[in-house]
């Protein structure tokens, strides 16, 4: 395969020809399945071959990111739009291969767009208990001239059961409070004082505003063309598994899910057809066992858009002032 050329600020994860001979032989295929070898493994293969071979009720977590219904080139493969209807069964038919290997009491969430949304509603609630829609911007999309702007997608959170995790704590998100209200003794009420700011922790809601789709800037970025961002899948696996959890992806694509998990300290299983996008996935997974890091998530909290990146630009300023005189000090000294 041809290497694109890249901008030199291009940080975009890509394979040489060595990664690939590298990666390779740490791919698993159908045949490899066993009830020790499974976990914290990339399988090649499809989905409806893999699935049925993993252990019933494996699963903490399942995240669904099938192919929209739209007419969609996955490498060699290609996804064809159909009706409705036949969109439908289809996603039926794969949920009816993947719920096995869920516990009793874990949590599905099912990725789509307008159009997929009333297929995954239907399809889920014949076979989940549909507790909400995500709706989260999507600030990428081309304009259109006859219709409004496509910028946003739509998470459908499911359960097996009535029984399920949700780690609210661990999913507040940090915003700017514009218009700070102190009680009559002067203190803050319901947020708090720093020196980049006034900041209150908020509940999540189903609205996210705060997701950045991968770019050639991001050092998540790949050349997947539907890749979902570390940032989401954090809210997801956070909210709804523990440390030590599995979670399962069998349209695992260029790794996100399955990389989160390891970052998280969650155990992971990932299915990929396309081999490119399996190796990139492996590629992602060896860096994540020394880099934790998730954009915009720090001290335990996500933060809004854009305020991160401040908040730790102004603490380097300051922290280099305070430098400043000391040194002189000791060159006085």
């Amino acid at each position: 395969m041809s290497m694109k050329e890249r901008a030199p600020r291009n940080r975009t994860i890509f394979l040489s020809q060595e990664d690939r001979e590298i990666l390779r032989p740490r791919l698993a295929s159908a045949g490899d399945v066993t009830r020790e070898g499974y976990l914290d493994r990339t399988f090649l293969g499809n989905y409806s071959d893999v699935t049925p071979l993993l252990p019933r009720g494996f699963a903490d977590l399942l995240f669904l990111d099938p192919p929209y219904n739209l007419d969609k080139r996955f490498g060699d493969s290609k996804f064809s739009k159909r009706s409705v209807d036949e969109y439908t069964a289809w996603l039926g038919d794969v949920l009816d291969v993947v719920l096995p290997g869920l516990k009793p009491n874990g949590t599905v969430y099912i990725c789509g767009d307008w159009f997929t949304s009333a297929s995954i509603f239907v399809a889920a609630s014949e076979r989940l208990h549909v507790r909400n829609r995500i709706t989260w911007e999507r600030e990428k999309g081309r304009g259109a001239k006859t219709n409004w702007k496509n910028a946003s997608e739509d998470i459908w959170f499911c359960t097996n059961s009535h029984e399920y995790t949700f780690n609210v704590e661990a999913v507040k998100l940090r915003r700017r409070v514009i218009a700070p209200y102190r009680g009559t003794d002067g203190a803050p009420r319901d947020w708090h004082e720093t020196p980049d700011g006034n900041f209150r922790d908020t509940h999540p809601s189903n609205l996210w505003t705060d997701i950045t789709v991968p770019f050639w800037s991001m050092p998540e970025n790949t050349d997947h063309p539907t890749q979902k961002s570390e940032k989401l899948l954090a809210k997801l696996i956070l909210a709804s598994t523990n440390s030590g959890d599995v979670v399962f992806d069998p349209f695992l694509g260029s790794g996100t899910a399955s990389v989160v998990a390891r970052k998280l300290g969650r155990r992971y299983v990932g299915i990929e057809g396309v081999e490119e996008f399996a190796l990139l996935a492996e590629k992602r997974l060896a860096v994540a066992i020394q880099d934790k890091a998730i954009q915009g998530h720090a001290d335990r909290v996500f933060w809004e858009r854009n305020t991160l990146n401040v908040v730790n630009a102004n603490a380097h300023r300051r922290q280099l002032a305070e430098e400043g005189p000391r040194e002189a000090q000791t060159r006085l000294l």
